[in-house]
């Protein structure tokens, strides 16, 4: 053998390889990722805010023989339960057969995305023209939501307590609405601001009318002939916006990406993907060892507050009602402990793809890639590690070992350059109980955009990862 051939060898041997995976698909594992990834956008498109995303995933758990946990008293192995927290954040499981105290596998995702919500107060009319009034909601660049195609999703409540859903935007045949941009020819006095600075947060108003009231003699008559619109078609009047939950999210649908179809391009992939593949995984799982179980998550993009985000002990009192339904009784003080030390949770978030355009942001041999199998992030966080759970070595080496020996392809990285910027997912709140956690999930270009990009075959590994987990973890 020529010292070049055993250079090869060692070299073989000794260094980390992380092939592109559509390099080592054939039709069969093609087709499936194809296939996979129509209905992962059909769900993306029905389920463009949390709101909608949970009752997606309900109506998906339900035909698949899942009942709510309303209807169980007892769980035993085999029993496929779910818990509807107030229509905003889900727990599903399927019950193993170990007992809760043993440990329990969960892939948690959040379901909310950044977008523009509408003010409490947010009709009012300028110039003839009538608007709504908005409240952006995460980290978004401002510019992005320029004239682009927007639709409305949400719930308001009339002053006699009838809820009234509203989804306006998506269907073909709908209106659609817009926040104006500047042309270029008068926007030399913005073209020097810093891009934080080039649309004020109060400028992002939504454009939702133009034709009057016909009585000539009363005032704000525009913003009348829309309130007469709304309240003849929902009964709306303009106190009702102070019961009510609207979003203003992007109308496009999801799209192929690519002259070879294969990426995605659509709004919400953050963190949507995980949240899909978790709920198929959980789908088309088997009755396990350990139970398993999914966990949707709301108000991530604002620092998970708020009574469904991971920060509020209503996860907690989920997991324990979970524990009481396959113990049939109350789960003792040490057994709730032992349940939490011995859990193994997945918090199933999206990372930075390195991105070649910008990649001066990117540690190239600490960066996630496209098509090259799910990220699993040690820590996020910003600068020194700040913010963070950082997981153990001993839960990477049981996990990578796992996902090794079921062909599972993976790679471990971080979100960026150390001093570049950062980030932060749930994990931290769920590592807090005493649950072994990680981040684990797609990697994507152009995050909290109105149009994010992911690779179908990442899509499709990402899932294989938690079905695995799920049923061999």
């Amino acid at each position: 053998m020529s010292d070049k051939s055993k250079a090869e060898k060692l070299k073989n041997e000794l260094f980390l390889d992380k092939p592109n995976q559509w390099d080592l698909a054939d039709d069969n594992l093609s087709k499936k990722v194809y296939d996979f990834s129509e209905e992962y956008k059909k769900a993306l498109d029905q389920g463009k805010t949390e709101r909608r995303f949970i009752e997606y995933s309900i109506q998906r758990l339900e035909k698949a023989g899942f009942k709510n946990a309303e209807q169980i008293d007892q769980a035993t192995p085999g029993t496929k339960l779910y818990f509807n927290m107030r229509d905003k954040a889900l727990v599903a499981a399927i019950v193993g057969n170990d007992q809760p105290a043993q440990g329990i596998n969960i892939v948690a995702s959040h379901v909310d995305s950044p977008r523009l919500d509408l003010k409490p107060n947010p009709l009012f009319e300028e110039n003839e023209l009538v608007y709504f009034k908005t409240h952006y909601y995460g980290g978004i660049k401002k510019y992005h939501w320029l004239s682009t195609q927007l639709s409305l999703h949400g719930v308001i409540y009339l002053s006699d307590g009838t809820k009234v859903d509203l989804n306006i935007g998506d269907d073909i045949e709908d209106p659609v609405f817009t926040v104006t941009d500047l042309l270029p020819h008068l926007d030399y006095h913005r073209a020097n601001k810093k891009i934080t600075e080039y649309v004020e947060g109060e400028k992002l108003q939504v454009l939702i009318g133009s034709i009057p009231y016909p009585d000539k003699e009363i005032s704000e008559r525009f913003k009348l002939g829309v309130l007469q619109l709304l309240n003849e078609k929902y009964g709306i009047k303009e106190a009702d916006f102070n019961r009510a939950e609207i979003e203003v999210v992007p109308a496009h649908s999801a799209r192929d990406v690519g002259f070879d179809r294969s990426m995605i391009g659509a709004y919400g992939q953050d963190d949507r993907v995980c949240a899909y593949t978790s709920l198929q995984a959980l789908i088309d799982s088997e009755v396990a060892k350990r139970t398993s179980a999914i966990l949707f998550t709301d108000k991530e993009e604002i620092g998970s507050e708020g009574r469904a985000g991971a920060q509020s002990q209503a996860f907690q009192y989920t997991l324990n009602s979970l524990h009481k339904k396959i113990l049939g009784r109350e789960p003792s003080l040490s057994e709730m402990q032992d349940f939490y030390l011995n859990t193994n949770l997945l918090s199933s978030d999206v990372t930075n793809a390195f991105d070649p355009i910008y990649e001066e942001v990117s540690d190239k041999t600490n960066s996630a890639y496209l098509s090259k199998g799910i990220a699993m992030n040690k820590y996020t966080g910003s600068g020194g590690k700040y913010s963070t759970n950082d997981a153990d070595a001993e839960f990477l080496a049981y996990l990578t070992n796992l996902f090794d020996t079921n062909n599972i392809p993976y790679q471990i990285s971080e979100l960026g350059k150390v001093d570049a910027g950062g980030g932060g997912t749930i994990a931290k709140f769920f590592a807090k109980t005493g649950m072994n956690v990680i981040d684990c999930g797609v990697a994507m270009f152009a995050m909290h955009s109105c149009f994010e990009v992911t690779s179908k075959m990442d899509v499709y590994n990402t899932y294989r990862a938690y079905k695995v987990f799920m049923n061999k973890g």
